[in-house]
């Protein structure tokens, strides 16, 4: 669980930040309401508000006004990547110009109003989100992006954005926690990547790359205390550049109706660790990097998964995949 972050906010009312681009926008399927107004992070309006969070047990908030939007659907290959995901094709959009913002709780930008939209954004620090239906877009945030706090969980969209720092290892999870949809997006030296604490998580096309620092237990995704519905499809998680570490996926705790299907993974001591899921388990089409693991590439719930079409490959740099070695089964 992460520390609880300042109180201190400020809140915009029906804001949208926006920035320009150098190139042709990247079309989004998230669309805005009329009524959205557009407005600099300069002279974005702002008043106090206070936690919403009274509960000593994890709860999750329910939005003001209308109820969380559909996301866009997933695409398995699709997106900007022609093949698995890379740096190259994920995280902000080249010729992206990012505007940035001032930090406004202690060392995070915090967003506290239902709907508002932040796009072409620079955040020098962690994105912080407590309101509904908030979407993050071609945007550059410098630290971790989380939906939860004290105990609360919201809920956003983040597509085609990077997270982290651009040097050293920041051991925290880059995205997370409570219920959000993410797409295209690059998380680049964290400890662990995404983390699933809540319910209807969704994560496509995106790119995750690890580091580790001594003590930490490095994950591309852990659920903790999670919920249901977690989709995890079409993404590379990359775990060889770190030491100290878990898996790759790691989805020990407490979640149900769990699909992981086409991803690439390389690095882990036991890779693909998915266990005491309930509900409909299906890990199915992922192709695992051969002899990047310290143990196995497997250990998880071979009785309660349904295990089809995954294999070990070779890859190159690029994360071609240039041969498969063998079909991979389920251990446990």
């Amino acid at each position: 669980m992460r520390q609880a972050l300042p109180i201190a906010v400020i809140g915009v009312a029906a804001m949208v930040l926006t920035a320009c681009t150098g190139s042709t926008p990247v079309a989004d399927p998230v669309s805005t309401t009329p009524s959205d107004t557009t407005v600099s992070s300069t002279t974005a309006a702002s008043s106090t508000t206070s936690s919403s969070a009274t509960s000593s047990s994890r709860t999750t908030s329910k939005p003001s006004t209308t109820s969380k939007a559909a996301p866009p659907p997933g695409r398995t290959g699709g997106g900007r990547c022609p093949a698995y995901p890379t740096p190259s094709c994920t995280g902000v959009p080249g010729g992206t110009k990012l505007s940035a913002v001032t930090l406004n709780s202690g060392d995070a930008y915090r967003v506290s109003q239902d709907g508002a939209v932040l796009d072409g954004m620079h955040i020098p620090g962690n994105l912080l989100i407590t309101a509904h239906n908030v979407t993050v877009r071609n945007s550059q945030i410098d630290g971790f992006v989380t939906d939860e706090y004290e105990n609360v969980d919201y809920s956003y969209t983040i597509v085609d954005s990077t997270v982290g720092p651009a040097s050293g290892c920041d051991s925290q999870p880059g995205v997370g926690e409570g219920s959000f949809y993410a797409r295209g997006v690059l998380i680049r030296n964290h400890g662990d990547g995404f983390r699933d604490s809540g319910n209807d998580i969704e994560i496509h096309d995106s790119y995750v790359h690890l580091c580790s620092n001594p003590g930490d237990h490095s994950d591309g995704i852990q659920s903790y205390q999670g919920g249901h519905n977690l989709v995890l499809d079409h993404n590379t998680l990359d775990q060889r550049d770190a030491t100290d570490i878990t898996a790759p996926i790691f989805l020990t705790d407490l979640t149900n109706t769990v699909s992981v299907t086409n991803n690439l993974v390389a690095g882990g001591t036991y890779s693909i660790q998915v266990k005491g899921a309930g509900g409909t388990v299906v890990v199915r089409g992922n192709r695992m990097v051969d002899k990047s693991w310290v143990y196995g590439p497997v250990e998880s719930d071979c009785g309660t998964i349904q295990w089809s079409d995954n294999s070990l490959v070779t890859i190159d740099s690029a994360y071609n995949v240039t041969g498969t070695v063998a079909p991979l089964p389920c251990h446990g």
